[in-house]
């Protein structure tokens, strides 16, 4: 073993913390990271296997006399905002395109899990020429009660942008969502790809075309709840690259040579800052377009560079990292939801592997060599961190293992199902018993992935504490991809 990859091991590893007899299962919590996504389903339900939910928003849009029906919650709430909710569909894409063969019986379900999300927002984007709606809820009122999806009683507020009013950010990811999906589709279902990139490719002109943020046009309506902290120069990068992987086009990647600049010491990619997401892409064709027309394209090398900066930011024993770890080996970006960002640093770890393991590339960080195998170690140890190999020997993940957060800040979750309770529940009708009670919550949402321990890997499975116990849809999404790279080398 080089000595770069046993310093590593050694500090991932930590002997002290080393569960000898963890061995985690992988294709279990495959199964149940995608199985998560039915429970946070809008609209008319199928018949699933989260049976305590029912359908839910069956009005959705009427404000505007437009269908907006379907889609996803975005984590413990019953708004639905587009802005995350198009980055989970560009993430579970990205999984699906990554690691089709990987993914094995969980495909259709993976399938199943994209197109809830891209059915609707081809709805958003199709609906009324000139406009791209956003969103769907007062998140102002909504957060104001604690009720489930099927008890809505508050009112379900419809948002757009459009030349006047512009949300380049939102409309670039939504792009992004229905091209990376296109790639999805392609074979399984050919029409319908072609309607997801023909849509990509009008909304990503609108996001180009008419520049601005939603945090202007849109206000209260999505902040302090998602606003966008990177501009939106970053989602017109990423938006222009998927289309770039999905049509192979020049002119597409002369569209990220006109707006990729920016992002310069970048160390962290989420829902917010698409940069090293879209680097990492782009790069894929240094590696895979040998002797193509782009293969010698400079902005493509790059790019390529742009990526394993990143990585050199990302690793621990790298000269110039940038990120703090806990004692326990995990990754600590904020203080709030960290493990979104350890989810989706962690899909770029494993998928520039791959892209590595490809050529046989390596890179160096300094002094540090940098081979397809250190950034797998990484992204192996974060994974098993969050199935329970941790200093509180707890999974991370709802349903998975023996000992897993009981308290999820999540309203459907902690409310009796109407199932079982049939009456309804008003708006502040849950807080007393169920939100301050100490019992656990009665409804298991299997496969949630909540924020994860704080710095010091501690983690109080309390349900008021939202910033560590709520789960949401681009936690989970960013991780099917490696769960799927490490269910198969298992």
């Amino acid at each position: 073993m080089p000595l770069s990859h046993f310093l590593l091991f050694l500090i991932f590893f930590n002997i002290s913390l080393l569960c000898v007899q963890c061995n985690p299962n992988y294709t279990d919590a495959l199964s149940k990271s995608i199985l998560f996504f039915q429970g946070q389903r809008s609209g008319h339900l199928p018949p699933q296997e989260i049976s305590w939910r029912a359908s839910s928003g069956l009005s959705d849009g009427s404000l505007a006399g437009v269908d907006l029906t379907g889609g996803y919650y975005d984590a413990g709430d019953n708004v639905k905002f587009n802005f995350p909710m198009a980055y989970t569909a560009t993430m579970l894409s990205w999984s699906v395109i990554e690691y089709e063969e990987n993914l094995g019986p969980q495909l259709p379900a993976a399938h199943a899990a994209i197109r809830w999300a891209t059915d609707y927002l081809l709805k958003c984007a199709r609906a009324t020429p000139g406009r791209l709606y956003v969103g769907v809820g007062d998140p102002n009122a909504d957060h104001g009660c604690w009720e489930r999806p099927e008890d809505m009683d508050t009112v379900r507020s419809v948002y757009y942008v459009s030349p006047e009013n512009p949300g380049s950010e939102v409309a670039g990811e939504t792009a992004a969502a229905l091209a990376a999906a296109s790639v999805v589709f392609k074979k399984v279902d050919p029409s319908y790809s072609r309607l997801l990139l023909a849509t990509a490719k009008d909304v990503l002109q609108f996001a180009l075309q008419h520049r601005g943020s939603y945090n202007d046009s849109l206000g209260s309506h999505v902040c302090p709840f998602y606003c966008s902290f990177s501009g939106y120069m970053d989602e017109l990068l990423w938006g222009a690259a998927w289309l770039f992987r999905a049509t192979n086009e020049t002119y597409y990647l002369n569209i990220t040579k006109s707006v990729g600049g920016g992002g310069d010491g970048i160390d962290i990619f989420s829902w917010d800052n698409k940069y090293a997401g879209a680097r990492v892409l782009l790069a894929r064709s240094y590696f895979s377009m040998q002797g193509s027309l782009v293969n010698n394209d400079e902005t493509v090398e790059a790019y390529k560079q742009q990526a394993e900066e990143f990585m050199c930011r990302i690793l621990p024993n790298s000269p110039y990292s940038t990120t703090q770890y806990t004692k326990g080996g995990l990754m600590h970006k904020m203080g709030a939801t960290n493990l979104q960002y350890v989810t989706s640093i962690t899909f770029l770890l494993t998928t520039y592997s791959k892209y590595m393991a490809s050529a046989n590339h390596t890179f160096t960080c300094g002094d540090l060599g940098v081979t397809p195998w250190t950034l797998q170690i990484l992204a192996k140890r974060q994974v098993d961190y969050i199935l329970g190999d941790n200093p509180m020997k707890m999974s991370y993940m709802v349903g998975y293992g023996a000992n897993y957060p009981k308290r999820i800040h999540h309203r459907g979750s902690s409310l009796p199902s109407v199932m079982t309770h049939p009456e309804r529940l008003e708006c502040g009708a849950g807080f007393q018993p169920y939100f301050y009670t100490s019992s656990p919550n009665p409804n298991t949402l299997i496969g949630a992935i909540v924020g994860g321990p704080n710095q010091t890997d501690f983690f109080p499975d309390e349900r008021r504490d939202y910033a560590h116990s709520e789960p949401a849809t681009y936690i989970n999404a960013a991780l099917v991809g490696p769960l799927a790279f490490f269910a198969a080398a298992s």
